[in-house]
């Protein structure tokens, strides 16, 4: 059998090592593994979600709504824009999947940073598409716009807060870069963490009614898996001018967000005093993971998001060794070897769960 020729050229994404996988390799009890590996919420969902979903399991034979209205409507209202600016998708990837198969041609360019989310890369390869990238860590929106102008790119993908490192970049120094680029240039702003970030640092948020409203070539992308907690439910949305949101709808498969996971955000987006709770609890946690980094002498990237990255070099630690030493253990951390880096992606989480990984790191490093 022949498959397109443009596979050949694409990795298969690697997800976080799920608990499943401890326990049957390493025989360890389900209640003994601690995965801080995939930035989900460590508080699990807000327990009005939980409620009604246990209300509506009577739903589960039906097919959804398929014009998602009281999705649509809750977001709409959230983000302050009218709900034919919204999409929902089958988490944010399936977003991301509608803006390359919508604009790109086989020998299209995409730009991206050096190190970020690899979906990105990967559905404008199955496009055909050549992915771009800089040759930073960080967000260098210099090296964007000397990339841009060299390649001139269809899309741009701009992750902030940025997952894997996480940083984020300024409000004002984004929107400089987003005026000197082609309005027939789609922007995707992946903006998964951007609660996180504004907490930390309001110059880091970006309100997807202001973006879209000043850059109709822009993309706003989020998610239900990571501030609310429904990773298993995989719902994401994009927030886009009329005529874009028309476009990715004729790509749009039908009832393509399930019934419960549709109900599962709605009422998500209701319960403000638990998004505030974990944010606070989040940013109080991440200061000891960078207490601990400073006094043992290792780098970590200042991050906006619910993880922090901390490389080993200085400590003289292959990130792999360290990863399976762990994961042997039942701790499921993230390596980014893969990304290039030397270093391990910890998802922030609970005091407890953060006792035992900051315990264990000592007695290694």
């Amino acid at each position: 059998m022949r498959f397109q020729p443009a596979l050949d050229k694409i990795p298969a994404y690697e997800a976080g090592k799920p608990i499943e996988l401890v326990v049957r390799e390493y025989g360890i009890s389900p209640e003994k593994v601690l995965k801080l590996a995939s930035n989900e919420n460590p508080y699990g969902v807000s327990p009005k979600v939980s409620e009604v979903i246990k209300e509506a399991v009577y739903k589960m034979p039906l097919y959804p709504d398929d014009s998602y209205k009281a999705l649509k409507d809750a977001l709409a209202k959230t983000h302050g824009v009218d709900a034919k600016n919204v999409i929902q998708g089958n988490g944010s990837d399936q977003i991301f999947d509608f803006a390359t198969r919508s604009v790109l041609n086989p020998g299209d360019k995409i730009l991206q940073n050096g190190k970020t989310f690899s979906m990105y890369s990967i559905y404008a390869g199955q496009c055909g598409a050549e992915t771009i990238q800089t040759s930073s860590e960080l967000h260098d929106l210099n090296q964007f716009l000397d990339l841009y102008k060299k390649h001139s790119p269809k899309i741009i993908f701009i992750c902030t807060p940025c997952n894997p490192i996480g940083d984020a970049l300024d409000k004002s120094d984004l929107y400089t870069f987003l005026q000197k680029i082609s309005s027939d240039t789609m922007v995707v702003l992946d903006a998964a963490y951007m609660e996180f970030g504004k907490t930390r640092d309001l110059r880091k948020e970006v309100q997807a009614a202001d973006v879209i409203s000043k850059f109709p070539n822009v993309l706003y992308t989020n998610t239900f898996s990571k501030i609310y907690g429904l990773g298993g439910m995989r719902i994401g949305y994009g927030i886009a001018s009329e005529e874009m949101i028309r476009a990715f709808y004729k790509l749009r498969p039908p009832f393509n967000v399930s019934q419960l996971s549709q109900l599962a955000a709605a009422t998500a987006l209701s319960d403000r005093e638990f998004v505030e709770n974990y944010l606070k609890e989040n940013l109080k946690e991440m200061v000891r993971y960078e207490n601990f980094a400073k006094k043992k002498g290792l780098f970590y990237f200042e991050s906006y998001a619910n993880f922090i990255t901390i490389k080993l070099d200085q400590a003289k630690l292959d990130s792999t060794q360290t990863f399976d030493t762990l994961l042997k253990e039942g701790i499921i951390l993230r390596n980014l070897k893969s990304y290039g880096l030397n270093a391990l992606r910890i998802t922030i989480g609970r005091p407890e769960q953060n006792d035992r990984v900051l315990e264990r790191l000592s007695e290694l490093l």
